[in-house]
Protein backbone atom coordinates (compact mmCIF):
# COMPACT_ATOMS: atom_id res chain seq x y z
CA UNK A 1 0.00 0.00 0.00
CA UNK A 2 1.28 3.04 -0.82
CA UNK A 3 2.18 5.66 2.00
CA UNK A 4 -0.30 8.09 1.69
CA UNK A 5 -2.85 5.62 1.55
CA UNK A 6 -1.91 3.77 4.88
CA UNK A 7 -1.88 7.67 6.30
CA UNK A 8 -5.22 8.22 5.00
CA UNK A 9 -6.26 4.87 6.41
CA UNK A 10 -5.03 5.32 10.18
CA UNK A 11 -6.24 8.17 9.99
CA UNK A 12 -9.75 7.25 9.72
CA UNK A 13 -8.95 4.29 12.45
CA UNK A 14 -8.01 7.00 14.95
CA UNK A 15 -11.03 9.40 14.20
CA UNK A 16 -12.90 6.17 14.39
CA UNK A 17 -11.49 5.01 17.24
CA UNK A 18 -11.80 8.48 18.93
CA UNK A 19 -15.77 8.23 18.00
CA UNK A 20 -15.77 4.89 20.01
CA UNK A 21 -14.39 6.26 23.06
CA UNK A 22 -16.38 9.14 23.35
CA UNK A 23 -19.63 6.83 22.72
CA UNK A 24 -18.37 4.60 25.33
CA UNK A 25 -18.15 7.45 27.74
CA UNK A 26 -21.34 9.48 26.61
CA UNK A 27 -22.99 5.73 28.16
CA UNK A 28 -20.97 5.84 31.10
CA UNK A 29 -21.85 9.07 31.80
CA UNK A 30 -25.78 8.31 31.59
CA UNK A 31 -25.63 5.23 33.84
CA UNK A 32 -24.30 7.85 36.10
CA UNK A 33 -26.82 10.00 35.96
CA UNK A 34 -29.95 7.72 35.02
CA UNK A 35 -30.47 6.88 39.28
CA UNK A 36 -30.22 10.28 40.35
CA UNK A 37 -32.59 11.20 37.11
CA UNK A 38 -35.15 8.84 37.62
CA UNK A 39 -35.41 9.60 41.47
CA UNK A 40 -36.04 13.02 40.86
CA UNK A 41 -38.45 12.50 37.61
CA UNK A 42 -40.71 9.81 40.11
CA UNK A 43 -40.66 12.89 42.90
CA UNK A 44 -41.76 15.26 40.44
CA UNK A 45 -44.39 13.22 38.97
CA UNK A 46 -45.22 10.18 41.55
CA UNK A 47 -44.77 7.64 39.47
CA UNK A 48 -43.87 4.28 40.99
CA UNK A 49 -46.18 5.45 44.15
CA UNK A 50 -42.99 8.02 44.81
CA UNK A 51 -44.86 10.48 47.83
CA UNK A 52 -43.78 14.31 47.65
CA UNK A 53 -41.98 16.14 49.94
CA UNK A 54 -43.59 19.42 51.88
CA UNK A 55 -41.94 21.84 54.04
CA UNK A 56 -45.33 22.04 55.99
CA UNK A 57 -48.88 21.98 56.34
CA UNK A 58 -51.10 22.39 53.83
CA UNK A 59 -53.24 26.09 53.46
CA UNK A 60 -56.11 24.32 51.87
CA UNK A 61 -59.12 21.51 52.97
CA UNK A 62 -60.59 19.72 50.43
CA UNK A 63 -64.19 17.84 50.86
CA UNK A 64 -63.03 14.31 50.39
CA UNK A 65 -62.36 11.84 53.16
CA UNK A 66 -59.84 8.61 51.93
CA UNK A 67 -58.81 5.96 54.28
CA UNK A 68 -55.21 5.84 54.25
CA UNK A 69 -54.26 2.19 55.79
CA UNK A 70 -50.50 1.45 56.83
CA UNK A 71 -48.55 -1.74 55.99
CA UNK A 72 -45.20 -2.37 57.63
CA UNK A 73 -42.76 -4.98 56.51
CA UNK A 74 -39.28 -6.43 57.55
CA UNK A 75 -36.91 -7.62 54.64
CA UNK A 76 -35.82 -11.75 55.04
CA UNK A 77 -32.92 -12.12 57.45
CA UNK A 78 -33.11 -8.36 59.66
CA UNK A 79 -34.16 -9.51 63.49
CA UNK A 80 -36.56 -7.00 63.71
CA UNK A 81 -40.38 -6.74 64.29
CA UNK A 82 -42.25 -3.83 63.11
CA UNK A 83 -46.05 -2.28 62.98
CA UNK A 84 -48.05 1.12 62.86
CA UNK A 85 -49.71 2.15 65.78
CA UNK A 86 -53.31 1.86 63.85
CA UNK A 87 -54.08 -0.12 60.80
CA UNK A 88 -55.82 3.58 59.11
CA UNK A 89 -57.27 6.35 59.67
CA UNK A 90 -60.13 8.55 57.58
CA UNK A 91 -58.68 11.38 56.46
CA UNK A 92 -59.60 14.42 55.03
CA UNK A 93 -57.73 15.87 52.00
CA UNK A 94 -55.55 19.49 52.95
CA UNK A 95 -55.56 18.28 56.94
CA UNK A 96 -52.25 17.30 58.57
CA UNK A 97 -51.93 13.79 60.04
CA UNK A 98 -49.15 12.35 62.23
CA UNK A 99 -48.69 8.36 62.59
CA UNK A 100 -46.34 6.86 64.66
CA UNK A 101 -44.65 3.12 63.52
CA UNK A 102 -43.05 0.87 66.82
CA UNK A 103 -39.83 -0.94 65.78
CA UNK A 104 -37.81 -3.12 68.13
CA UNK A 105 -34.50 -5.27 67.83
CA UNK A 106 -35.30 -8.43 68.59
CA UNK A 107 -31.52 -9.77 68.59
CA UNK A 108 -28.89 -9.43 71.08
CA UNK A 109 -26.56 -7.28 68.96
CA UNK A 110 -26.50 -3.79 68.12
CA UNK A 111 -28.30 -3.50 63.86
CA UNK A 112 -29.09 -1.12 61.76
CA UNK A 113 -31.78 -0.68 59.14
CA UNK A 114 -33.26 1.36 56.25
CA UNK A 115 -36.94 2.03 55.32
CA UNK A 116 -38.00 2.49 51.88
CA UNK A 117 -41.70 3.21 50.90
CA UNK A 118 -44.28 3.46 47.89
CA UNK A 119 -47.77 4.20 48.12
CA UNK A 120 -50.79 2.64 46.05
CA UNK A 121 -52.24 2.39 43.93
CA UNK A 122 -49.80 4.46 42.09
CA UNK A 123 -51.30 7.09 40.75
CA UNK A 124 -51.84 8.68 44.21
CA UNK A 125 -48.50 9.37 45.13
CA UNK A 126 -48.08 12.39 43.14
CA UNK A 127 -51.24 13.63 45.86
CA UNK A 128 -49.40 12.57 49.16
CA UNK A 129 -47.48 14.60 50.43
CA UNK A 130 -44.86 13.91 53.80
CA UNK A 131 -44.04 16.60 56.08
CA UNK A 132 -41.44 14.29 58.03
CA UNK A 133 -40.68 10.81 57.71
CA UNK A 134 -37.95 7.84 58.89
CA UNK A 135 -37.68 6.78 55.23
CA UNK A 136 -33.92 6.31 53.94
CA UNK A 137 -32.86 7.70 57.15
CA UNK A 138 -30.67 5.14 58.71
CA UNK A 139 -31.84 3.76 61.90
CA UNK A 140 -29.84 2.15 65.17
CA UNK A 141 -30.99 0.09 67.52
CA UNK A 142 -29.66 -1.91 70.43
CA UNK A 143 -30.20 -5.48 71.39
CA UNK A 144 -33.99 -5.47 72.74
CA UNK A 145 -34.57 -1.88 71.72
CA UNK A 146 -37.46 -0.20 70.57
CA UNK A 147 -38.49 2.98 69.00
CA UNK A 148 -41.49 5.05 68.20
CA UNK A 149 -41.01 6.51 64.53
CA UNK A 150 -43.50 9.40 63.49
CA UNK A 151 -44.39 10.41 59.99
CA UNK A 152 -46.52 13.65 59.42
CA UNK A 153 -48.23 14.03 55.86
CA UNK A 154 -51.30 15.17 54.39
CA UNK A 155 -53.41 14.40 51.19
CA UNK A 156 -53.09 17.40 48.80
CA UNK A 157 -56.72 19.06 48.56
CA UNK A 158 -55.99 19.21 44.69
CA UNK A 159 -56.44 15.52 44.18
CA UNK A 160 -60.08 16.18 43.54
CA UNK A 161 -59.59 17.84 40.51
CA UNK A 162 -57.72 14.58 39.37
CA UNK A 163 -60.31 12.62 37.38
CA UNK A 164 -57.51 9.55 37.60
CA UNK A 165 -58.17 9.73 41.38
CA UNK A 166 -62.23 10.06 41.38
CA UNK A 167 -62.62 6.14 42.49
CA UNK A 168 -59.91 5.93 44.71
CA UNK A 169 -61.04 5.64 47.92
CA UNK A 170 -58.12 4.20 49.90
CA UNK A 171 -54.84 4.83 49.68
CA UNK A 172 -51.88 2.66 51.31
CA UNK A 173 -48.91 3.67 52.66
CA UNK A 174 -46.27 0.63 52.81
CA UNK A 175 -43.08 0.93 54.45
CA UNK A 176 -39.95 -2.24 54.08
CA UNK A 177 -37.12 -2.14 56.27
CA UNK A 178 -33.88 -3.40 54.71
CA UNK A 179 -30.34 -4.10 56.27
CA UNK A 180 -27.70 -0.91 55.11
CA UNK A 181 -26.22 -1.90 51.79
CA UNK A 182 -22.58 -3.29 52.88
CA UNK A 183 -19.79 -0.80 51.82
CA UNK A 184 -18.67 -2.96 49.12
CA UNK A 185 -21.91 -3.52 47.44
CA UNK A 186 -23.01 0.11 45.16
CA UNK A 187 -26.11 1.60 46.20
CA UNK A 188 -27.79 0.58 42.70
CA UNK A 189 -27.33 -2.38 44.07
CA UNK A 190 -29.24 -1.35 47.30
CA UNK A 191 -33.10 -3.53 47.64
CA UNK A 192 -35.94 -1.73 46.75
CA UNK A 193 -39.27 -1.76 48.41
CA UNK A 194 -39.89 -4.47 46.27
CA UNK A 195 -36.73 -6.24 47.87
CA UNK A 196 -35.50 -6.18 44.48
CA UNK A 197 -32.40 -4.47 43.17
CA UNK A 198 -32.73 -0.58 43.14
CA UNK A 199 -32.15 0.20 39.41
Amino acid sequence: MDPRAQQAQAKRNRRVAAFAAGVALAMIGAAYAAVPLYAAFCRATGFAGTTQVASGASGLRGQRVLDVRFDANVAPGLPWSFEAETPSIALRTGVTATVFFRVRNRSMRDTSAIAAYNVSPEVSGAWFDKISCFCFAEQHLGPGESAELPVVFFLDPRLEQDETMAHVDALTLSYTFFAPPSPAQPLALAPDAKGGPRL
